[in-house]
């Protein structure tokens, strides 16, 4: 749930600042942002698209529309095919921000958002852990050979003083935007927007905001 949290309270820290922010659940592994932000009966309309709901500010389409708690057992061209769709189908409006959480990794859906998604940016968020950070530093070689703009790397989840993640982020070319540390009161925040927002998690990704 790392980087959906952080993608979550990105977009609502966006939304308090008074920009038009859409949040797109695209994550086909497990979406989870509808939890995060405690949107139980929102469902899109049908005017020659889907027209997301607005929830806690946000211009919300998720995948949990179309799954529901199953899963979503798509590969290859079907994970290709339903992101399409959604991205073809989806009337967002006009938007200062759309903030899209990804399944984590070098998959279908990242190389189609790539392909699909004009004037796309990336901001790669990872955890301390260097088993992590490696399949990290492939993703963001990739993107760095298909010259994709990478916006920065934020370290999440933080526990000790170590600077690997930073300096192996900084020794790529890559700007280190962020360390979030740990924060045990972020569970209890699930579901309610306005807890989450005052944990110490947000007010670090709050000021992040302020920079984009």
């Amino acid at each position: 749930m790392g980087k959906s949290l952080v993608a979550t309270t990105l977009a609502l820290s966006l939304a308090h600042k008074g920009c038009k922010v859409g949040l797109f659940d695209l994550d086909f592994t497990s979406p989870s942002t509808h939890l995060i932000l405690g949107a139980k009966d929102a469902q899109p309309t049908e005017d020659k698209g889907l027209i997301p709901p607005k929830v806690e500010g946000l211009e919300y389409m998720s995948l949990i529309y179309y799954c529901g708690n199953g899963a979503a057992p798509l590969r290859g061209a079907d994970t290709s095919n339903a992101l399409i769709e959604l991205l073809a189908v989806t009337l967002w409006g006009d938007l200062d921000f759309l903030v899209i959480d990804s399944p984590p990794g070098i998959g279908d859906a990242m190389l189609d958002l790539v392909r699909l998604v004009p004037d796309i940016e990336f901001l790669i968020v990872t955890t301390p852990s260097q088993l992590a950070f490696e399949t990290v530093k492939k993703q963001l070689r990739l993107l760095q050979e298909l010259k994709i703009p990478i916006v920065g790397v934020v370290e999440n989840m933080k526990m000790t003083e170590a600077k690997t993640v930073q300096e192996q982020t900084q020794c790529l070319g890559i700007k280190f935007l962020t360390e979030i540390p740990y924060d045990a009161s972020v569970e209890s925040a699930i579901g309610n927007p306005d807890k989450l927002l005052a944990t110490e998690v947000a007010k670090k990704i709050m000021k992040l905001s302020q920079t984009l």
